[in-house]
């Protein structure tokens, strides 16, 4: 049913944070430990063009309602602005054995981001959120590798992975005031770390399975309904461009170039269905 095709041939560390610019027609990822910010064109696929190297980790970026970007880098959250070069910066980690990892908008435009200890030291990870108008405060603690993101199509749910612990979390979601209720286990996964996922507009959940080289779909209440393989053993996120293209990222940190030869690349895959539009920051 799946046939995946290479997208964006790279060699991504570790690519991350794939979203869809719809306006400017191109997909925007990151390579997290490299600091780069990169491009590609959504009407025909090739090699990536690099919009910023940030000389820092860059775990994510999302469009900003003024241009440019919002980012989670580093220790903090900063702008980038259309040029590439890095603006404001807000500090959000006071360890520097700490950085900022995935991040993604909600649909009223705050800017959600999770945190981790550098040697993913279980408890120490935490989520952010950069409201606009109301600044930057912590939401969650004791988690440890909080990483994809996202949100029920009706903005009901908030879906969290929690990819150390093999969870992908959920809790109530007030999109009016940006409230999360308590979190609890929706998906347990055995074989792999869950990493990136996006939701469609039927409710289910595509979650990236960083080591078992596959991105599943499961339905809101957590049940697997469907799964895509990869060539690559690390596919890392994904996310919804038009007509249910599915954009997914993967690394080629600690793969064999000979064993894995597109890892580190974009792929792309027909999901039949399309995405829930992502949020834009409103600042």
């Amino acid at each position: 049913m799946f046939n995946p095709e290479v997208f964006v041939p790279c060699d991504a560390e570790v690519g991350e944070g794939p979203v869809v610019d719809h306006a400017a027609g191109r997909l925007l990822f990151v390579d997290i430990p490299r600091g780069r910010l990169l491009r590609a064109d959504l009407r025909v696929s090739g090699p990536a063009t690099e919009l910023a190297a940030v000389g820092m980790s860059l775990g994510a970026v999302a469009p900003r309602r003024s241009g440019g970007w919002v980012a989670a880098c580093a220790r903090g959250f900063g702008t980038l602005r259309p040029d590439g070069d890095l603006g404001v910066q807000y500090p959000v980690l006071d360890d520097p054995a700490l950085r900022m990892n995935d991040a993604k908008c909600d649909s009223a435009g705050r800017f959600w981001a999770g945190s981790t200890e550098l040697s993913f030291e279980p408890g120490r990870g935490a989520l952010h959120c950069w409201d606009p108008q109301h600044g930057v405060r912590t939401v969650v603690e004791g988690l440890t590798l909080p990483n994809g993101l996202g949100w029920s199509p009706d903005d009901t749910v908030f879906y969290l992975a929690d990819s150390m612990r093999q969870v992908v979390l959920s809790a109530p979601f007030d999109v009016r005031t940006g409230t999360i209720g308590s979190l609890s286990e929706l998906i347990r996964v055995d074989d792999g770390l869950p990493d990136g996922l996006c939701v469609d507009v039927d409710g289910c959940l595509w979650l990236a399975v960083w080591g078992a080289g596959e991105v599943r779909r499961y339905d809101p209440r957590g049940r697997l309904i469907a799964t895509v393989r990869f060539p690559v053993s690390q596919p890392s996120s994904c996310a919804f461009g038009a007509d249910g293209a599915l954009f997914v990222t993967s690394a080629r940190e600690g793969t064999h170039a000979a064993q894995e030869p597109y890892a580190g690349s974009v792929f792309v895959v027909d999901a039949g269905v399309r995405g829930v539009p992502t949020g834009i920051f409103e600042a």
